[in-house]
């Protein structure tokens, strides 16, 4: 089970995030009021499905034995007509073609990948 905790004060708009044995910063850019202190949310979301992405795939090429040096997951934010899209490249290194391609197939099943495509239920509380 994950547990965080998102604390603000009265800076505009730095957020401390506590999630156990780390600490994390949030802000918004200048732009929007903040000190640009720390990733803006969103950023921090595809923080989380790019580093899911990267782990599920070392792990991947690590189980199969495939000589993958690295590989580095691109993902940018994007406001469509038809709503919200992230799209997502991959640059793997040390793959063929076939091993390539077999990448993206596991990226589409990545824990965060199936979360966010699924949706997920929040309840929320005042204590």
């Amino acid at each position: 089970m994950a547990i965080g905790t998102a604390r603000i004060g009265r800076d505009r708009y730095r957020t401390d995030i506590d999630l156990g044995s780390h600490r994390l910063v949030a802000d918004e850019p200048a732009v929007l009021g903040g000190q640009n202190d720390g990733p803006a949310p969103y950023e921090l979301l595809l923080a989380s499905l790019g580093a899911c992405t990267a782990i599920t795939l070392r792990m991947y090429a690590d189980r199969k034995g495939w000589a993958m040096t690295s590989v580095e997951v691109e993902l940018q934010w994007r406001r469509e007509e038809d709503g919200p899209r992230i799209v997502r490249t991959l640059r793997p290194q040390g793959l063929d073609a076939q091993q390539r391609q077999r990448l993206v197939d596991i990226a589409e099943r990545t824990p965060v990948t199936l979360t966010l495509l699924g949706g997920v239920s929040i309840d929320t509380f005042v204590a």
